[in-house]
């Protein structure tokens, strides 16, 4: 299979292409990593990579490869070089960890300072607000949260940075695989709330890089 990788993507946006590999066969993803284990100065993230992915792997790749499987991702030749900026990925519960993990692992894949704070959702608030001073050092917020995802509405009501929702398909019944929390946080009245799709932490993550590129190059331009 040839492969047709972006390689000018960082130089356009500031980060490099992902490697999604949901819904490719085995062989697709070797032959990906078998070129691009050839360029040794090139960082690439992989997500979405199950164990069983992985484990079907040559030796030879597995080696090669940074693999974490509570986010599914895994990186090839290191990170990339630090940048400006401190993310806090906060989740409801341990059982949004894997979404959190994958947008925590993008964001230092990509040289951002991250910090995760788990399982401080709205039923045990006091656990929240034992946090929210240590949260709000940071220059970005990433929330994760499934059930009726509230936590998102409350976080934008507490901290006054930019705060990204991460709705998850956590919960049952009417939580409807996510559809509820999604339409929570679209719907919150925490002013100025930024939403991805279900259980994506790998686009929250790149949001949250995007307004970091733009804020460090106006502070760039500012100090010049």
């Amino acid at each position: 299979m040839s492969v047709n990788f972006d390689y000018q993507r960082p130089e356009r946006l500031g980060m490099p292409e992902a490697v999604l590999c949901e819904g490719k066969s085995f062989q697709h993803i070797q032959d990906i990593l078998s070129e691009l284990s050839e360029r040794n100065d090139y960082p690439v993230l992989f997500t979405r990579l199950e164990q069983s992915q992985f484990e079907q792997l040559p030796e030879s790749l597995r080696q090669r490869l940074d693999y974490d499987e509570l986010s599914r991702t895994a990186v090839l030749n290191g990170q990339l070089p630090k940048r400006w900026g401190k993310v806090a990925v906060v989740t409801a519960g341990t059982s949004d960890l894997s979404v959190a993990t994958e947008a925590v692992r993008t964001l230092t894949f990509s040289g951002v300072e991250t910090s995760l704070v788990a399982d401080v959702g709205v039923a045990g608030i006091w656990r929240l607000m034992e946090r929210v001073k240590d949260i709000a050092e940071h220059d970005l917020i990433i929330v994760v949260a499934g059930m009726d995802a509230a936590l998102a509405s409350v976080m934008g009501g507490l901290v006054g940075k930019c705060v990204i929702g991460v709705p998850t398909s956590v919960g049952y019944g009417v939580a409807a695989d996510g559809t509820t929390a999604l339409n929570s946080m679209l719907a919150s009245c925490g002013q100025g709330i930024v939403v991805t799709n279900i259980d994506n932490g790998f686009g929250g993550a790149c949001a949250a890089l995007r307004i970091l590129s733009m804020a460090d190059s106006v502070f760039y331009r500012e100090d010049g």
